[in-house]
């Protein structure tokens, strides 16, 4: 089963979970604030996909951080990051709990989604 993670008012997460069921591809959805995710979880995602492409440069949470914070980014201190404020990652993380992480909903995510 395709793990989701996400937060349930973002535009970006609801229009994924809304294709994924019309693809009928079997998801759970974990919001990311309410449900929470392992620190295991988070390793994996930062071992996938790196740090520079899980952490959200554009949005509200990346822009309130300290300039100071924003430059010293590292994985380290993203991961630190991330655990206290999770709206930080790009959203949606699709998971299969196994090795197949990606991030985001573009078109080469759905792609890849299909592929499963």
């Amino acid at each position: 089963m395709l793990n989701v993670y996400g937060l349930k008012n973002c535009d970006t997460c609801r229009k994924a979970l809304s294709w994924l069921q019309s693809e009928n591809i079997a998801h759970q959805f974990f919001d990311i604030r309410k449900d929470g995710f392992t620190e295991t979880d988070l390793k994996r995602w930062l071992a996938a996909l790196g740090h520079e492409q899980l952490i959200n440069r554009r949005g509200t949470s990346w822009r309130n951080l300290d300039a100071a914070v924003q430059e010293s980014l590292s994985e380290k201190t993203a991961a630190a990051l991330v655990l206290t404020e999770p709206a930080l990652m790009k959203r949606p993380i699709f998971d299969d709990g196994n090795k197949f992480v990606i991030c985001g909903f573009k078109a080469e995510q759905q792609d890849a989604l299909k592929s499963l």
